[in-house]
């Protein structure tokens, strides 16, 4: 069935996910009328648009760009209520009570078109509740649409279905969801806290629990339910101060006589600490202190017993140092579980729990164990599901250690057991294909194909014996299939390492040596398209004295980047999350992108006391004189200038359509709100320009401004740094990227060929790396992860 995608959208209650939830419709390009409650004097819209000014300062930003904020109309309940008569989808994110979601249910009812869908973002009311006395057609279309916080960034949307729900309505959301909100939507139960929270409270329970009455301290908790195991780095004390301890509090507090017989439901009556710190306003990282507390430079941790915040006493979790240091989360899990110590112990007992507790809400909250993973996947941010954890260890084991803590095994479980079975998934390539299921409630014994999208290629799919064309250690060409190839490269934080740098060579001589390829897409499966140059390397051979290694190597990779943008087949690179310095200049070689919406790009070689000095400078000022009106100076100087300080101050794109407004990418970039189907785009890129017959870009020369023109930049930086935006040497390093952009010794402005510039910036690199403060800038991010402003 073709459905049709919502143009226009109205979010009643502008409070924090009201807002927010507005703001990524806008970033879907929808027109949005944002509402609340009118002001009680003086402008009736003073309080929708207090809060969305407000709601417009959050870090990080709620909006693609700042221009975004257009598509939003702001409106409020008494003048402008008839308004929602022209909207195609109604989003109801009011205060959490039942009472008055009625109320403005009925008051829905009245005005919207009898083809609007309505849904209600909840996380805790029943579905069911809210619509009651509504008629059967308003029923028909209405749903529960649960996002998660912040919307724009985390992946899931909960879809909660009623009875009288239309199964053509879910099924119009979860496409309009998928692929222009960029979501990964489950559909839910109308049960307490539907599938994610109901999951991840527990999980957080449990480690609170933990804390009070087993001995284990913050740090060791947040330490052992972080990276370590898969979860995100905030693990359950930091993302508890983030969610806010209060909201935890009045979450458990309605959880609890919602659900009598969940056979852990102790579990959610929580502890006097909580109730305590919220009691005495520590209420998380709103209001500055909640389990942790930043003093100075100091992140201290309250103590449960005395409520007094001190300096974390040293990790007892002897035998973890070894664990840490496994590349693969797998074996991490392996070697934690086996682990006979206090770590051990403590992963054992809440890893049982917590997968006991998932199996026994099946079939109350979800139908599947793959709705289940999913959803904490993708609302969670955990790297496995509790049934691919359990997968993970060991179905058998799991079982065993289960039945001997006397912890409650499901039915369903047990049937799964004696079948012989070991485990819930079959795999094709480290990709779930298959869902083994058991005679139950869930269904008939078999196995159930789990569910691919047409539109999807996943990068270990593709990484097979058979597909693989050729590789090096750090690099792999792949065949996608149709004469598409896929170059993958996989060093460490994804760095074009000289074996990186050589493999793409390589790679570039294997497509012009056969006319088998089609084209190529440069992309991987990482949550990061490139970490810029290796950093390692550069410095090493800074401090052993080897310019000539590093000459050699800026004039090879500039070679390559050139080669690459006038290849006679097309390149797609496939670009997501971060693409900084080099990656940025290797994405801007590329004739063409297909970029993930969450794309942060940018030329940071300031950052490290350095220029652009592959190709980046040159085609950030080819760029500014393109734009231009014509070639006259002052055509071309505003656009320089802009080129100019977004690279003087290391500027990152905060998404995609911000990067193209900045020149990291092409203007007709292709943004994919939905990472997952960013390779297959970028395939059927490389596929549609072969069959029109490509023509890679023309190598035009253009104008750069000279003396003159450098003038206005040099003043741009002394300007910053009077301002105290920039230091001394910033300065310094500004007024090099200023005689680059400009042509170097051109006195007028002139005509100059992309080699020219490329002279310039190899002759301009190598001293910036000679410079002691440059060196020490290269350490300090090396050692510390952070830039040094010296």
């Amino acid at each position: 069935m073709a459905f049709i995608p919502f143009k226009t959208a109205a979010v009643l209650g502008a409070g924090i996910m009201g807002t927010q939830i507005a703001a990524h419709l806008a970033n879907a390009g929808l027109q949005v009328l944002l509402m609340d409650l009118p002001a009680s004097e003086g402008n009736k819209n003073s309080v929708v648009a207090g809060a969305f000014k407000k709601a417009k300062k959050l870090s990080p930003p709620i909006l693609f760009t700042p221009e975004m904020a257009h598509r939003i109309e702001l409106g409020n309940y008494h003048e402008h209520f008839a308004r929602l008569s022209r909207v195609d989808w109604v989003i109801e994110a009011v205060v959490e009570r039942l009472d008055i979601k009625q109320q403005l249910m009925t008051r829905l009812e009245q005005v919207v078109r009898p083809d609007a869908v309505i849904s209600t973002n909840t996380s805790g009311l029943p579905i069911a509740q809210i619509a009651e006395g509504r008629s059967v057609d308003f029923r028909r279309r209405f749903l529960g649409t649960h996002f998660f916080n912040p919307p724009r960034y985390l992946k899931l949307l909960e879809l909660i279905p009623m009875t009288e729900t239309d199964p053509n309505v879910i099924k119009r959301m979860a496409w309009f969801g998928r692929n222009y909100l960029g979501k990964g939507v489950v559909v839910a139960k109308d049960t307490p806290n539907f599938i994610a929270n109901r999951i991840g409270l527990f999980a957080t329970f449990l480690g609170v629990h933990a804390l009070t009455n087993d001995g284990y301290s913050i740090e060791e908790i947040d330490m052992l339910t972080g990276t370590l195991v898969g979860h995100p780095k905030s693990a359950t004390f930091r993302t508890a101060d983030l969610v806010g301890l209060d909201t935890l509090l009045h979450v458990a507090e309605n959880i609890y006589p919602a659900i009598p017989q969940d056979e852990q439901r102790q579990m959610f009556k929580l502890p006097q600490l909580l109730r305590s710190l919220v009691e005495t306003g520590s209420r998380g990282a709103k209001a500055g202190q909640g389990f942790y507390k930043k003093v100075g430079k100091e992140i201290l941790s309250v103590n449960p017993k005395t409520f007094v915040y001190e300096v974390p006493r040293r990790l007892d979790l002897p035998g973890l140092e070894n664990i840490v240091q496994l590349p693969k989360l797998i074996d991490r899990l392996r070697m934690l579980y086996k682990l006979p110590d206090r770590a051990g112990e403590f992963f054992r007992q809440t890893t049982l729990a917590l997968l006991s507790y998932s199996a026994c809400r099946l079939p109350e909250i979800a139908d599947s164990p793959v709705d289940v993973d999913r959803a904490m996947r993708w609302g969670f941010g955990w790297q496995l599901g509790p049934f691919e954890m359990w997968d993970a260890i060991g179905f058998h084991q799991v079982l065993y250690d289960m039945q001997a803590a006397n912890l409650t095994v499901p039915e369903w479980i047990s049937e799964m057991a004696a079948t012989g079975e070991g485990h819930f998934y079959r795999s094709q390539h480290g990709v779930p294909s298959n869902l083994l299921m058991a005679e139950s409630v869930l269904g008939p014994m078999g196995e159930q194909i789990v569910e691919q999208a047409d539109d999807e290629i996943h990068v270990p799919l593709i990484k097979t014996a058979n597909n693989k064309i050729w590789e090096n250690p750090e690099a792999a060409l792949f065949d996608m299939g149709d004469g598409v190839v896929l170059y993958e490269f996989r060093s460490k934080g994804n760095t074009l390492s000289t074996t990186v740098v050589d493999g793409l060579q390589t790679v570039l001589d294997i497509l012009t040596q056969t006319d088998q390829y089609r084209g190529l897409v440069i992309g991987n499966g990482s949550d990061h398209f490139c970490g810029g140059a290796n950093l390692v390397e550069m410095g090493t051979a800074a401090q052993t004295g080897n310019w000539q290694l590093i000459a050699d190597l800026l004039v090879k990779f500039q070679t390559l980047l050139q080669r690459i943008r006038y290849f006679h087949k097309p390149i797609v690179a496939a670009v997501q999350g971060r693409a900084l310095g080099g990656g940025c200049e290797l994405v801007m070689a590329c004739p063409h992108v297909v970029a993930a919406a969450e794309s942060y790009i940018g030329l940071v070689e300031l950052s490290v006391g350095l220029i652009p000095g592959a190709t980046g400078t040159t085609r950030m000022a080819k760029l500014a004189a393109q734009k231009a009106l014509s070639g006259m100076a002052q055509h071309i100087q505003p656009f320089l200038n802009n080129a100019f300080q977004t690279v003087a101050t290391a500027t990152v794109a905060g998404s995609a359509y911000e990067a193209m407004e900045l020149g990291f990418l092409p203007a007709h970039t292709h943004v994919v709100m939905n990472n997952d189907q960013r390779l297959y785009v970028a395939k059927e890129e490389v596929l549609c320009l072969d069959r029109v017959g490509y023509r890679p870009p023309a190598r035009d020369s253009f104008w750069v401004l000279g003396q003159q023109g450098r003038a206005v930049l040099d003043h741009m930086a002394y300007t910053m740094q009077q301002g105290g935006f920039a230091s001394e040497y910033d300065r310094f390093l500004a007024g090099r990227l200023a005689y680059v952009m400009t042509g170097g010794d051109l006195t007028a402005p002139s005509r100059v060929s992309e080699e020219y510039l490329l002279r310039l910036e190899q002759e301009v690199f190598l001293p910036l790396l000679q410079q002691q403060k440059t060196q020490e800038r290269i350490m300090h991010l090396l050692k510390t992860k952070k830039p040094l402003r010296n």
